[in-house]
């Protein structure tokens, strides 16, 4: 075999065989004179027509007009060779490599000899065995081949990093054999699937503790492709490994931020928002974690500053705790438990200079992270197995709130830098939570004590109604609004009941509904009629309303009310309703309807007048006030209405006013309530008729004292001899007063319910006054003196006349 070597760009080429190419003679002018058979089928062009025609018509145009630039290069360096494209018989081009030398015949004469072959794929050079050997024992990527029963055959020399011992050690071998640190059950049946299917397996996550680090946790992408032989039967795998721990690191460093990001704060909760915290970091960054804070900051107050002492014990409550095991055996107090650490402690230190605390290995002897709790259950706590911790303060604002401890114990590896970083990160996230939930609760904790303190503090004592009440605020500070209800006592041992919303939420809503409350308290005094007291309400809201613009009174407009007068001697309830819901009236077997009242407008919408109802009850019958918060959450999966479940909660014969409010309450209140409710229920008693004494006196002065002694003999009676002497007072006055000063009939009435009442009424509409007599008048001081003597006295008006009543304290 005869070689032709040339140069090429000043690089040496590999040699062409002369038996597989296409040898061409030139003449010095380019013309061919020699058209072997070789090259006749590498062109597909006959010798006849091509011999004595130019070799530049055989070539591509940009390769042609090269020819004197490559003839020049040839002459220079004794010989050129690189890659043409020519064209052949068919119009095809087809890429040769060719090798141009110039030669002389026996006289002398110039001649060109070209040397031409189809070029490989990859032109330029050629891949030999030592080129292949030499790639797969240098390349990073550890390779290796296994056979259809899947043990080893070869591998490279970077599989080795992996762990597994040296490639002559894994002849033979299986993978679980050479690596009991990862999960090869999983990995072999990764290549039993391509074996049986011949599909390749690409980029297959494997995390395991190779035996080169059985301390660390790594990560590998691994590919398997299947290898069959001429015949087309798979004679084994070929599987690459690379490891991809950072970048998965990395990824599950991102996917938990995010996952922080959407897990912790869904709630202005400051011990739920704890718990999000713990919850989020387990198992993807530590096996334990325990978040502490400081008492003060989860009752919604400031944080303490101030470093401790060097000999107190710093106590922080424990706000959230979680585990990879169940139960959590490693904690040592109980979320809600007080946690006392030294003040030397990390956890102290951490909460002082506002710096984090990170440690690779725990002395298992030391805990100097452990909290002090009685009954030695430090030592329990190191009995887990924690052997790395670190310690985040929980900062947001320029304010540390708390810490947040992370430790692990089931995986071996420390923590590392990258692991503190990370638990800033989303420790500052949630930071900023945690200081929401706490300005979120210190702001609802003032709302509702602005709110309770507004409200009235227990139940009236009184005979005539049976009372109970419900109220249960937002469970958002959004959603605390001005609802109120209040029970005022009347003259003549009637009851007042008022409940009331004011439109909006906050603290604005609060202060509106505690003026209305206090208006409508004084209007009450007044003794007038439902309707009566809603005009004069309404009346007010847009007086203040136009006097203020946009300032506070505005509030009031749209308020709801309801007002409604029980009698206990008529045994009626006297309504007026201000824009607010009907009233639910049950009966004494059980049977609830809604009461029939007129819905006047809202208070300080239109001014148009309101309209009043007398509504009759019999004993031991049930009225439930409420506002539109009790029916505005309530849902049904069968659909009923809230009205009619209503209805259907207060129906219960017998049932005490504390059940029928339970009922009520669980019946129809949401879990999450986004508005205030509230719920007024009465139980009617009529007064016993031995408890009323009434006489129709004549106008004429001389029934003064029949009156007194009438009066006298009806508290012997009662028993009453203590009040005797007040009593005939009190009716010689009054009785006194409305012959001199009113019209007939007079009539007198003792009522004694709690209190002991003494009413005189008339025909006229005068109004008594109380005045300061001089030393000198003879008269003038009856009703100075009714005001020493009793309790309280006063007047109202009904269609006949007016009433003066004066109310004694029994004892």
């Amino acid at each position: 075999m005869v070689e032709f070597e040339g140069h090429a760009h000043g690089g040496r080429r590999p040699a062409l065989d002369i038996a597989d190419a296409a040898l061409v003679l030139c003449d010095a002018r380019g013309r061919v004179e020699s058209w072997p058979g070789t090259a006749e089928r590498l062109l597909g062009h006959p010798a006849a027509d091509v011999l004595g025609r130019p070799v530049a018509a055989l070539l591509d145009p940009d390769d042609a007009a090269r020819l004197p630039e490559l003839v020049a290069a040839c002459r220079a360096h004794g010989g050129w060779s690189g890659p043409l494209t020519a064209c052949r018989k068919d119009g095809a081009r087809v890429g040769v490599l060719a090798q141009l030398a110039p030669v002389t015949d026996r006289t002398g004469a110039p001649h060109w000899l070209a040397v031409a072959a189809e070029a490989s794929p990859f032109p330029g050079w050629e891949m030999s065995r030592a080129v292949l050997e030499r790639m797969l024992t240098q390349t990073p990527v550890g390779m290796a081949v296994v056979d259809t029963e899947l043990r080893f055959v070869w591998s490279n020399l970077a599989l080795e990093r992996f762990g597994g011992g040296p490639a002559r050690e894994r002849i033979g071998r299986r993978l679980a054999e050479i690596q009991p640190g990862i999960d090869a059950d999983a990995l072999e049946a990764q290549m039993r699937r391509v074996l049986e299917s011949g599909e390749p397996v690409l980029g297959y996550e494997h995390i395991g503790h190779p035996r080169s680090e059985p301390a660390q946790e790594r990560v590998h992408a691994m590919s398997f492709v299947r290898l069959d032989n001429g015949g087309g039967r798979p004679i084994g795998v070929c599987y690459t490994v690379i490891d991809i721990t950072e970048r998965h690191r990395n990824q599950q460093r991102l996917l938990l931020l995010d996952r922080a990001g959407s897990a912790i704060g869904r709630t202005l909760d400051v011990t739920r928002t704890a718990q999000e915290l713990a919850d989020v970091a387990v198992p993807d960054l530590a096996d334990f974690v325990v978040v502490d804070l400081l008492d003060s900051v989860i009752q919604g107050g400031e944080p303490l500053t101030g470093p401790p002492g060097d000999n107190d014990l710093v106590a922080l409550r424990r706000a959230g705790q979680q585990s990879v095991r169940p139960g959590i055996p490693e904690a040592v107090v109980a979320v809600g438990d007080l946690a006392a650490y030294q003040p030397w402690s990390p956890p102290v230190r951490a909460l002082t200079d506002g710096r984090s605390w990170r440690a690779e290995r725990l002395d298992p002897d030391g805990a100097e992270w452990a909290p002090e709790v009685p009954g030695g259950r430090r030592r329990r706590l190191l009995a887990q197995g924690l052997h790395t911790a670190m310690v985040v303060p929980i900062r947001a604002r320029g304010t540390t709130m708390g810490v947040t401890s992370f430790f692990r114990a089931e995986r071996g590896e420390p923590f590392g830098a990258d692991d503190l970083r990370l638990a800033e990160e989303f420790v500052a996230r949630a930071a900023v939570c945690v200081d929401n939930a706490r300005r979120y609760t210190r702001e609802r904790e003032a709302a509702l004590t602005l709110q309770r303190s507004l409200l009235p503090q227990g139940v009236l004592e009184q005979n005539v109604l049976s009372l109970a009440t419900c109220y249960r605020p937002a469970d958002e500070l959004a959603g605390v609004g001005g609802d109120w209800y209040d029970v005022i006592p009347l003259s003549g041992a009637r009851l007042a009941l008022v409940v009331g919303e004011v439109r909006g939420h906050g603290i604005g809503a609060i202060a509106t509904m505690g003026r209305l409350r206090t208006a409508v308290q004084t209007l009450a005094a007044l003794d007038l009629r439902p309707e009566e007291l809603l005009a004069r309400l309404d009346d007010l809201v847009r007086r203040v309303s136009e006097e203020g613009g946009q300032g506070a009174g505005t509030g009031a407009v749209g308020t709801s009310c309801l007002y409604t007068v029980y009698d206990p001697i008529g045994r009626c309830f006297t309504l007026a309703s201000a824009g607010h819901p009907p009233p639910v009236l049950v009966a004494p077997d059980g049977t609830a309807v809604f009461a029939d009242v007129p819905v006047g407008p809202e208070l300080g919408v239109s001014g148009l007048p309101f309209e009043s109802v007398e509504v009759p009850v019999k004993e031991d019958s049930v009225l439930a006030l409420y506002t539109d918060g009790l029916l505005a959450g309530a849902d049904s999966p069968a659909g009923e209405p809230p009205p009619e479940r209503l209805l259907r909660a207060l129906t219960a014969p017998g049932a005490s006013l504390d059940a029928l409010g339970e009922s009520v309450l669980a019946g129809l209140v949401p879990r999450r309530r986004h508005d205030d409710i509230t719920l007024l229920l009465a139980r009617t008693r009529g007064l016993d008729p031995d408890r009323l004494a009434s006489w129709e006196l004549a106008c004429n002065p001389a029934v003064v004292g029949r009156a007194r002694e009438m009066a006298g003999r009806q508290l012997a009676d009662w028993e009453l001899p203590d009040l005797t002497f007040t009593t005939e007072l009190v009716v010689s006055e009054l009785v006194t007063n409305a012959i001199r000063y009113g019209s007939g009939p007079i009539r007198l009435r003792l009522i004694l319910e709690h209190t002991l009442i003494c009413e005189v009424c008339d025909g006229s509409s005068t109004s008594p006054y109380l005045r300061h007599p001089r030393t000198t008048d003879e008269g003038g001081r009856g009703l100075f003196l009714i005001s020493q003597f009793t309790h309280r006295w006063g007047t109202r008006y009904t269609a006949d006349g007016k009433v003066i009543w004066a109310e004694q304290l029994l004892g």
